[in-house]
């Protein structure tokens, strides 16, 4: 039984940019941690797990589509792994609207990331010195702007345009009549 939805340019053409523009915010995320020093909180950490996922599962698709060998009965995997590659960046897009909001001070954050850590260290002696010392990254508030926006926020547009390609990979014809060249 063959997949009725066969596989074409546009898919490798989604794959490909898909790849590049998800590395290209990786880069920037270990750039601004490893260069500029800014520690990522919990939220943030949460919002790169869907291009630690996706990127190899895109990859692999790249195969699945571009080896013949492998392409026989794979399009609707290949279709399959685009679309949940397009869930993952949603989620990882909802996640960055709840931390943006949370810095915006439009709804409250988690509990474990946000407020000034009292009610934390109220336990024990011991919990309270190791708070002096620790440097604590609140997920409610934004360590930069940058055109408006922070982390969370460009991470919001990321995250929703890697969700957009990876849709339009999964859904949209082989060879769309507007990437045909007139001959």
């Amino acid at each position: 039984m063959t997949c009725p939805f066969p596989v074409g340019r546009y898919q490798l053409y989604s794959a490909f940019a898909f790849l590049a523009f998800a590395f290209v915010c990786l880069l920037l995320a270990w750039g601004f941690q490893y260069i500029g020093g800014y520690a990522p909180c919990r939220l943030c950490l949460e919002q790169r797990e869907p291009y630690y996922t996706t990127i190899p599962l895109v990859a692999l698709n790249v195969s699945l589509i571009a080896v013949p060998v492998l392409q026989r009965g794979s399009h609707c995997l290949a279709r399959g792994i685009f679309l949940m590659a397009g869930l993952f960046m949603l989620f990882g897009a909802l996640t960055g609207v709840y931390q943006a909001g949370a810095e915006w001070g439009l709804w409250a954050g988690p509990a474990d990331c946000t407020g000034d850590g009292a009610a934390m260290a109220a336990g024990t002696t011991d919990l309270l010195a190791q708070l002096k010392t620790a440097k604590v990254v609140r997920c409610d508030v934004a360590q930069i702007r940058v055109l408006g926006l922070s982390f969370a926020g460009w991470n919001v547009l990321a995250s929703g345009f890697l969700a957009l390609i990876a849709f339009a990979g999964g859904l949209l014809p082989a060879n769309p009549a507007f990437l045909e060249r007139r001959r």
